[in-house]
C-alpha cells in the first residue's frame, strides 16, 4: 500500500482534528450531566471518552476548551467534584444531539431537549432517566492538557464511578447485552454509527 506521510506540526489544528476524528472510529459517546454552583443542570455529549481502569472503576472524558476557557461541563465538575456519565443509545440520540447547542451557563440543555432528570444515589448531580446506562462519578482528577503555556486546549476529566445504574433488560449475570443497549458511536462530521455486525476471535493463550 502507498502511505502518505503527514507531519502534524506542518498542519493547522483543524487539519489535525479532521485526521484524528476520521481515523479513530467509531468512538463511544459519553453523555454527561453536571450541576453548576447555581443549581443549573447542564448536559453535553463527548466522544473523546474511554475507560481508565476497573480497580477502582474510572472513566475519562476530554472536554475541549474555547480559546482556553473551560466549558460548562469542566467548570461544573471542578466546582462540585461530580458528574454523571450516560451511554448514548438509539432511543434518545436525537435529544442528545439537541444538547450540543450553544447555550448560556444559566440555561439547561436538559430542559431544552425535553429530557427527564433522575436523582442520583451517591452524588448531588442528577442523571437522565432516558439513558439505559448511567454512572455516577466523583471527580478524581481534572488535568489541563495541550494548547500553549497558560492556555490549555482541553481538560481531561477522570471520574471514579461510585454507582452504576443499568436497565434490567440489558443486565444478565453481570454482563451487558450490547444488542439490547443499541449504542450509538461517533464518526467524523455529522456521521454516527449503530452497533453493526459482531464477531469473535479467541484470545491467544
Amino acid at each position: 500500500m502507498l502511505m502518505i506521510p503527514i507531519d502534524p506540526t506542518n498542519q493547522s489544528e483543524r487539519e489535525n482534528y479532521k485526521l484524528l476524528i476520521g481515523s479513530i472510529i467509531p468512538r463511544p459517546i459519553a453523555f454527561v450531566t453536571s450541576l453548576s454552583t447555581a443549581g443549573v443542570l447542564n448536559a453535553a455529549p463527548y466522544s473523546y471518552f474511554t475507560i481508565v481502569t476497573a480497580n477502582p472503576p474510572m472513566v475519562a472524558i476530554s472536554v475541549q476548551r474555547k480559546q482556553g476557557v473551560r466549558k460548562d461541563t469542566s467548570r461544573n465538575a471542578v466546582d462540585t467534584g461530580a458528574f454523571v456519565v450516560h451511554i448514548s443509545d438509539e432511543s434518545y440520540i436525537e435529544q442528545i444531539n439537541q444538547t450540543a447547542a450553544a447555550l448560556l451557563p444559566d440555561e439547561s440543555e436538559v430542559a431544552l431537549a425535553g429530557l427527564t432528570p433522575a436523582a442520583s444515589v451517591k452524588i448531588a448531580v442528577p442523571g437522565i432517566a432516558e439513558a439505559k446506562i448511567r454512572m455516577e462519578c466523583v471527580l478524581e482528577q481534572a488535568i489541563p492538557v495541550g494548547g500553549s503555556e497558560g492556555v490549555p486546549a482541553a481538560d481531561l476529566l477522570i471520574g471514579r464511578v461510585v454507582q452504576f445504574h443499568i436497565d434490567e433488560s440489558l443486565y444478565e449475570q453481570g454482563r451487558i447485552d450490547a444488542e439490547k443497549l443499541q449504542p450509538v458511536s461517533r464518526l467524523a462530521g455529522n456521521s454516527y454509527a449503530k452497533l453493526g455486525e459482531q464477531f469473535e476471535i479467541d484470545r491467544p493463550v
